[in-house]
């Protein structure tokens, strides 16, 4: 008899293609948020009981899972989510060894093309998006932690990158956000970039001074950082 489904939204898998159904539906939970980085999957016994399931097709999912980089097993503690996509843990992996100076190069590739984008694409709601995260990331700068600050500016650009309406830039992006938070904590010049003239430029329409501005801003940022 098939368990009832959990109430993580786990529904109890199917006889054919077991490991695949259960990565599936772990994958499905890591990439909504339901586990967001960093959280401890539930346990084993757990994942049994909600997915109806044996413990080594519980075993052979999350290893494979593990291998994509998305989850980490640590002995004697549990099961860690690492990454929200196959895609996010191989870029992670890979930033691991890149230069600060590389991981601007790619951010400004990306963003820029997005805040041109974005000014012909965006709609009233994506521009509402684009000012409340801008002055989040004025309220952080003045008076937040730098924690609150990294936050607040990411947000600002995952807003920009939203905008586009491009899903495939937006997904990549999102996978790339771990690298963008470690590329603004590190280069350090950030707080002094104002943003104002990339979400100007994008309420304007004017797709050439959303791109300039956000050119500016990373070459600032890559003056500072190196």
């Amino acid at each position: 008899m098939m368990a009832a489904e959990g109430s993580q939204g786990l529904r109890a898998a199917q006889r054919a293609s077991l490991v695949d159904q259960v990565i599936g539906q772990l994958s499905e939970r890591i990439g909504d948020g339901t586990w967001p980085v960093g959280s401890k999957i539930p346990p084993e016994p757990v994942l049994v009981e909600r997915l109806g399931v044996g413990r080594n097709t519980i075993r052979e999912a999350v290893r494979a899972l593990t291998h994509a980089g998305m989850l980490d097993s640590r002995q004697g503690d549990g099961t860690y989510v690492r990454a929200t996509s196959e895609l996010s843990g191989a870029v992670q992996r890979r930033l691991r060894t890149a230069e600060l100076l590389e991981i601007l190069e790619v951010r400004s590739a990306l963003e820029v093309q997005a805040a041109r984008l974005a000014a012909v694409r965006r709609t009233a709601e994506d521009l509402a998006a684009v000012r409340d995260a801008l002055a989040a990331r004025a309220r952080a700068l003045g008076s937040g932690t730098h924690e609150e600050f990294l936050n607040a500016d990411v947000a600002f650009h995952v807003a920009v990158v939203e905008a586009t309406h491009n899903q495939v830039m937006i997904d990549f992006y999102r996978d790339f956000t771990a690298a963008v938070r470690a590329s603004v904590d590190l280069s350090g010049g950030l707080p002094a970039v104002p943003h104002e003239p990339i979400a100007d430029a994008i309420a304007a329409g004017d797709p050439d001074a959303a791109a300039q501005a956000t050119l500016d801003c990373f070459e600032h940022v890559r003056r500072t950082a190196t």
